[in-house]
């Protein structure tokens, strides 16, 4: 009889909200799942006790734990992140909201590495988010997730094209929601807001209701979609396109307040001022 052999660990760096729910959906298929502690914060800590990660202490004694690591990241963290796997013996899985070039570069300091890229919110219901992956071992890491609230699905066997996938979904997404928002800043700044609106309601009744989302979305996240914007930026600029659409994009979302500076009042307002604010400043 032939013995099975071990299931393989993962370690997760770093568990935010994305992070840690994937954690919990490798868990939920038996997996051990690793995290480390040193230097992360208190929330951050009660979301991976919460997933049922285990603390490995140190992003060196996650290393030595793990066969394979899982990135997911603020982008303008992730070069940061992987050399401090370099050379890692593993499997090095490359998840954050980077572009193609930036992936590229991750794999040589790496070695082993498997180009992913998550579309949809944090995995809790089957059927919500897929986790596209690309690169020579892409088919084991997708077998990670078999039977779990995580669609992986193999792209391409080069490591690159999952990356240029999630690139230019969230060019679409994000990048139109900043032009909104924009846009009704530059309504509001001429005094024709209310027209515009009523204009919106007649022919494109959507607009009104996801420029409030997208408010709600920059007061959230814009901190953390100022470098996945310039990422995207670079992406285009890569293959002779344009990139000032995204690089304007990443400026809206570094002149939205955060959560605590929105506090006071509706988030489309805040948002709006804030945005006003800035282009006020000599």
């Amino acid at each position: 009889m032939i013995a099975s052999l071990p299931a393989p660990k993962v370690g997760i760096v770093h568990p935010g909200e994305m992070g840690a729910a994937v954690g919990a959906a490798l868990r939920a298929a038996g997996h051990t799942v690793l995290w480390a502690s040193t230097g992360r914060s208190a929330a951050t800590t009660e979301r991976a006790e919460a997933a049922g990660l285990e603390d490995a202490g140190t992003l060196e004694k996650l290393r030595g734990g793990s066969d394979v690591v899982i990135s997911l990241c603020p982008p303008h963290a992730a070069i940061d992140v992987a050399t401090a796997f370099a050379g890692f013996s593993g499997t090095y899985v490359e998840a954050n909201a980077v572009s193609p070039a930036t992936t590229r570069a991750i794999a040589g300091l790496v070695g082993r590495c498997v180009d992913g890229g998550v579309i949809g919110p944090p995995p809790r219901t089957p059927g919500t988010t897929r986790l596209y992956l690309s690169g020579a071992d892409a088919a084991r890491v997708a077998a990670l997730f078999e039977g779990t609230a995580v669609d992986a699905r193999v792209v391409a066997d080069d490591v690159g094209a999952a990356s240029a996938l999630k690139i230019t979904y969230a060019a679409w997404t994000k990048g139109t929601a900043a032009l909104v928002l924009a846009v009704r800043a530059l309504a509001q700044a001429e005094g024709v807001e209310e027209p515009l609106l009523d204009e919106w309601r007649s022919s494109l009744p959507e607009l009104a209701d996801r420029s409030e989302a997208a408010a709600r979305s920059a007061v959230r996240k814009g901190w953390r979609w100022v470098g996945e914007m310039e990422e995207i930026a670079a992406a285009f600029a890569a293959v002779g396109l344009p990139d000032g659409f995204h690089l304007a994009a990443a400026e809206i979302y570094a002149r939205s307040p955060d959560a605590t500076e929105a506090e006071s009042g509706d988030a489309l307002s805040r948002v709006l001022s804030a945005l006003h604010a800035e282009a006020s400043r000599p």
